[in-house]
């Protein structure tokens, strides 16, 4: 296994905090909306429990996520979610585009 670090690293969110922000972000986009936990319920199939304990606790499946934020009119932000490359370095890049059609993975971390 190749274990590659850079040199600096500005990432310092845990994934606590996105959930977090996560959590906050669809609060805010329902009550904009003026939705009740009920009405958002019902546009999206997701139970009111459900929705409750994401926004106040932070747990959520992926499809009851994306069933929620389909429901407010994401759609689009959900398939741009990781569409593109990042890349920090010219080697990050170079790697990127040297395995843009592979099919399988390799046992390597490059962080």
């Amino acid at each position: 296994m190749k274990l590659q670090f850079p040199l600096y690293n500005f990432d310092i969110d845990t994934p606590e905090e996105l959930l977090i922000i996560l959590a906050q972000n669809l609060q805010q986009r329902r009550l904009e909306k003026g939705l009740s936990r009920d009405a958002l319920s019902t546009l999206s199939g997701i139970p009111v429990p459900t929705i409750a304990k994401f926004e106040q606790k932070h747990t959520i499946s992926l499809a009851s996520y994306v069933a929620l934020a389909k429901a407010l009119g994401y759609s689009k932000s959900i398939k741009n979610l990781l569409a593109e490359p990042l890349y920090n370095t010219i080697e990050e890049l170079d790697t990127i585009n040297r395995n843009k059609n592979r099919k399988r993975g390799r046992n390597e971390i490059n962080k």
